[in-house]
């Protein structure tokens, strides 16, 4: 089936958006313009920095929207004026009003990173991850006023593997996601897009990640803080306490589901070069690289070298 090109607006903000908008482009599609968030303080820096789908954008002589109002004021009249064919959404980070979710021909799609209707909202693949599932996917959803609730247009399936953290995850459905927004975008302008309703027997919820969820509390097994560590890399990371310091946990830790008798959870069983074992709940988990708060990461090796732990102590 050959491309036909469609008159799009595009609405995403962060790179998981950028990738899929760049599909857009290489496949001969004509953005309109390119709707993201303001830009915003990155890192230690107070000055405000554009998001990756601006960047993307003015490289591209593609006009770019950042309005602070979506309801009221020119906003929507513009999309109104501007005979879009459809929107292509991708983590935009606000919900779309129904003028908006109307103003294009074909409406507004949705590329969310979950096999709908599992993980709504705006963490499902950290909580792919924690919940331990063996496969997810992305979704092209018709968009209506609710959130991640509209009607199945495509999926598409990507294996979980046990080193999968979320930044690896995130890039292998960027670029899944990429393929298939194309893909349905191809499929509309043929009219050859199906929408299935989804089923609310089987929707779950995947809030909003929060700082203090990288904690770890050792009581819970160890592949519990393995999917812990995996899914909250690179943020908001993972950390213990240790004699009153923070260090932060990286995913190459090991674990280990043989039963540990009389141990505390947190209890440090065995430090070497090659690893500190640390007692969980269940099992035990083998740290391998580390960093203390304020300092570099580092293998335990170079570690230990400069922050004594020893057998017997117990972290958290």
């Amino acid at each position: 089936m050959t491309t036909t090109p469609l008159r799009v607006v595009f609405f995403g903000t962060p790179e998981f958006a950028k990738t899929i908008l760049e599909a857009l482009v290489t496949a001969g599609h004509f953005v309109v313009a390119c709707v993201c968030q303001p830009d915003k303080p990155k890192g230690r820096s107070p000055v405000p920095a554009p998001p990756p789908t601006k960047v993307f954008a003015q490289a591209h002589g593609i006009d770019v929207l950042q309005p602070t109002r979506l309801k009221t004021g020119d906003f929507p009249e513009w999309l109104e004026s501007v005979n879009a064919d459809v929107a292509v959404v991708a983590a935009y980070g606000r919900i779309l009003p129904l003028r908006v979710l109307q103003a294009p021909r074909f409406g507004c799609i949705n590329v969310h990173a979950s096999l709908l209707p599992e993980y709504r909202g705006a963490a499902p693949i950290q909580r792919a991850i924690l919940d331990g599932k063996s496969e997810t996917g992305v979704t092209i959803m018709q968009m209506d006023e609710g959130l991640d609730t509209g009607a199945i247009l495509l999926q598409k399936r990507v294996v979980i593997t046990e080193t999968d953290t979320s930044q690896s995850l995130h890039d292998k459905l960027a670029e899944l996601g990429a393929a298939a927004a194309v893909e349905a975008l191809n499929l509309a302008a043929h009219s050859r897009l199906t929408a299935v309703a989804q089923d609310e027997s089987r929707a779950t919820i995947a809030p909003l990640i929060h700082k203090e969820d990288g904690f770890v509390v050792w009581q819970q097994s160890a592949v519990h803080i393995h999917r812990l560590v995996r899914a909250m890399y690179p943020w908001p990371g993972v950390s213990t306490r240790h004699q009153g310091a923070v260090i932060k946990i990286f995913p190459f830790a090991q674990f280990d589901m043989t039963e540990v008798l009389n141990a505390k959870p947190g209890t440090v069983m065995e430090v070497s070069a090659t690893g500190i074992r640390v007692a969980c709940g269940v099992g035990t988990l083998v740290l391998t690289e580390l960093q203390l708060e304020g300092r570099k990461r580092m293998p335990v090796k170079d570690f230990i070298s400069g922050h004594k732990i020893t057998v017997g102590e117990v972290l958290g």
